[in-house]
């Protein structure tokens, strides 16, 4: 009786309407996993490995894929996929799976995306310093780095005047090498950078002497970059266009400038919201009264209540930080406040509080008076046994 195969889906540890991103992030890992160079020696490593690679060979390709999901594997019996072994793999192109990660085994290398069509610039990061209040406001800030411009002597070409570059002869002008490799499970397809060319598609012989063939030229340029009001630390603020030249009439790239705000000595930030610690004198906890809270805006007169206890929080609506999205709407200030004890007193000071004390519940003698009932209770309890025992 001929083995059940499993479901190919089951296999790759994926759902029925995964797309084929989904489905090559699967098998990769499978692959990785199983591979028998990785496993050598371990049969079921070997068959588990066959599994994969055939349930791939299938839903890696939308015809095939169409044919299972109606038929099942009955679509493909009779015609080379009855077992692992019999399976035919030599029209699967695995050549972008093991080119990335089995480049070794396979003497290739990684592939690369690159052609010799229009290639977007690589981005360029930077960063800037600024104040805990300009990244609540907002600011204007120049920074100074190098950028690449196109070669005024050459355009961009990188060769020399009165010369053009030359179509690449090892890859025929595209960019990029295919080769096949006669590996464990069939032929298999590999494509590489063209090693000659760095994927451009051409070649320079007669290089330009202002670049030295590059095609761009570095200048030291200085550019505005305008941070928005609420930005956090370690957020970025993109400037399109202002990256690395394009390839082959390509955009060039963006600049992305990080900002790392400096921290401040009174607030702290969390979120959309600003916390900040206020002393607040024994006679206003007390008593009650206005006190001086300093706020990004400025500084605000806030009323204390009577009887307020140190780390109460008071919460100050809408001082806080501008959301990105609209800089009218903030979050709030909450402010701490913490009752201060004086560590020097004016004898007189000490009286006034002493008589205050007195008044209030005479804490100072608190402790004597707990100890002098502690005492006497002991010489009752003397006299009670003296008298019974004469």
């Amino acid at each position: 009786m001929a083995e059940q195969k499993r479901d190919y889906y089951e296999v790759l540890g994926v759902e029925k309407n995964a797309d084929d991103g989904a489905i090559k992030k699967a098998y990769r890992v499978l692959a990785k996993k199983y591979h028998p160079d990785m496993n050598p020696g371990d049969k079921e490593a070997e068959q588990k490995f066959k599994e994969a690679s055939e349930a791939y060979a299938i839903l890696s390709d939308p015809e095939k894929r169409r044919q299972y999901d109606q038929f099942g594997h009955a679509a493909f019996e009779g015609g080379g996929a009855g077992g692992f072994g019999g399976f035919d793999f030599n029209n699967a192109d695995f050549g972008d799976i093991f080119g990335d990660i089995f480049g070794d085994l396979f003497g290739g290398g990684r592939r690369s995306g690159r052609s010799n069509g229009p290639m977007k610039g690589a981005n360029i990061r930077t960063s800037v310093r600024i104040s805990f209040e300009e990244a609540i406001f907002g600011v204007e800030k120049e920074i100074e780095l190098t950028l690449k411009d196109e070669c005024p002597t050459c355009h961009g070409s990188g060769a020399k005047p009165g010369t053009s570059p030359e179509t690449c002869s090892k890859c025929g002008g595209k960019g990029q090498v295919v080769f096949t490799q006669q590996s464990f499970f069939g032929t298999v397809r590999n494509v590489q950078t063209c090693p000659d060319c760095g994927g451009s598609g051409k070649i320079i012989k007669d290089k330009c002497g202002e670049c030295h063939g590059s095609g761009y030229i570095a200048n030291r340029k200085k550019i505005q970059v305008s941070i928005p009001a609420g930005i956090d630390n370690g957020q970025s603020v993109r400037l399109r266009d202002r990256g690395e030249p394009g390839m082959n009439g390509g955009p060039r790239g963006d600049l992305l400038v990080e900002v790392i705000v400096q921290r401040h000595p009174i607030f702290q930030r969390q979120d959309y919201n600003i916390y900040s610690t206020v002393p607040v004198s024994f006679a206003v906890a007390a008593l009650g009264g206005e006190i001086v809270i300093d706020t990004v805006d400025g500084k605000v007169i806030y009323e204390v209540k009577a009887g307020t206890q140190t780390d109460t929080r008071v919460r100050l609506k809408g001082k806080g930080v501008p959301t990105l999205r609209n800089k009218d709407v903030r979050g709030d200030h909450y402010v701490t406040l913490v009752v201060q004890v004086p560590d020097k007193l004016s004898h007189e000071a000490k009286d006034l509080l002493r008589k205050f004390d007195e008044v209030t519940g005479d804490s100072l003698n608190a402790a004597k008076k707990v100890e002098a009932g502690k005492n006497g209770g002991s010489e009752t309890k003397d006299k009670k046994k003296k008298g019974f025992w004469k």
